[in-house]
């Protein structure tokens, strides 16, 4: 039978895991029968009943693994953590503990794994969510799929279904901050799509905030797109050059028509200016260096404290 990975990574999800683990068993037992599955949850060091919940789970059910970090590294991180622990043939990176993504789809990522699709990206086309931040991330999507030098489609997360053989080439990077649904995208083998509505969050109170999602927005665009830096670059030079002319044809007309123009004004306004405009892409160029500063400069090594179900060892690349 082809074996299938199914990942959850978790953090203070106590109100969530059992009806995450029978909705994932259900879905296998009832339209998947032909298949195996591997249920694992990667916990980023949960401070709350989460992790013995799932060790009682993993009591009654092989099926169900459990990896505990030594500390909490972030989401994409313990995915990618959990990744090099799969075995499936197939794999699905991100199913959460919530089910906001509704595991139902995975039925339809297999289908078409089935029909020769490597790569099958959930869509999330309709959102239960607050008018504001539809819009955000809708306009954000829109960007770095626009921006972006592979072909990622429009409102997609890492709830999609990867074959092992391009997994294991995303795998062999060594990323310090995995930009996963960018570096699947990256293979460019062949790939299809699923729609699909995301739910609103029914128990429990979502971890994720605005300045986390601000961080994994913004790496998301410096792990797959050069354009900003290279927008940066022209902006400043067009607006470098109209600010010149704008100030050569002040004084030229302050000269033809025998007009004095009070200096200091002019040289605030361009100073303030050219101020504006230094900080702006300094800080957009700092992104980028504290990109390659995070791949250069290692951190210390986070470890897996604890491994349930599991019946090899792992050895962490992480830092």
């Amino acid at each position: 039978m082809t074996l299938v990975t199914v990942i959850t990574p978790c953090f203070n999800e106590e109100e969530n895991i059992e009806s995450c683990v029978i909705a994932v068993r259900n879905l296998f037992r009832e339209k998947l029968p032909d298949y195996d599955y591997e249920h694992i949850f990667s916990d980023n060091c949960s401070t709350d009943a989460t992790v013995d919940k799932l060790k009682l789970i993993c009591r009654e059910d092989s099926k169900v693994k459990v990896l505990v970090n030594s500390r909490n590294i972030g989401p994409f991180k313990n995915m990618w953590s959990a990744l090099k622990m799969s075995s499936g043939k197939i794999v699905i990176p991100f199913l959460p503990a919530d089910l906001q993504d509704p595991p139902e789809v995975i039925e339809q990522f297999i289908r078409k794994w089935e029909n020769g699709d490597l790569i099958v990206y959930g869509v999330r086309k309709n959102r239960q969510e607050k008018i504001l931040m539809k819009a955000v991330r809708s306009v954000y999507y829109r960007l770095i799929s626009l921006l972006s030098e592979s072909e990622i489609p429009k409102h997609v997360g890492e709830f999609l279904m990867v074959d092992r053989m391009v997994l294991s080439t995303v795998l062999e990077l060594d990323d310090e901050y995995p930009y996963i649904r960018g570096l699947i995208a990256q293979t460019g083998v062949k790939s299809s799509s699923v729609d699909y509505q995301w739910r609103k969050r029914t128990n429990g109170k979502s971890n994720m905030t605005f300045l986390k999602l601000l961080d994994q927005g913004i790496n998301g665009f410096v792990s797959t797109t050069r354009a900003p830096a290279r927008i940066a670059l022209l902006l400043g030079f067009s607006i470098s050059l109209l600010t010149i002319s704008v100030a050569f044809g002040i004084a030229i007309y302050a000269f033809v028509n025998n007009v004095i123009i009070e200096e200091y004004l002019l040289v605030s306004i361009l100073l303030f200016l050219m101020l504006g405009i230094n900080l702006f892409f300094l800080g957009l160029i700092g992104e980028y260096i504290l990109s390659i500063h995070s791949q250069i400069r290692k951190s210390p090594r986070m470890f897996i404290v604890e491994s349930i179900n599991f019946n090899k060892g792992f050895k962490s690349n992480l830092k």
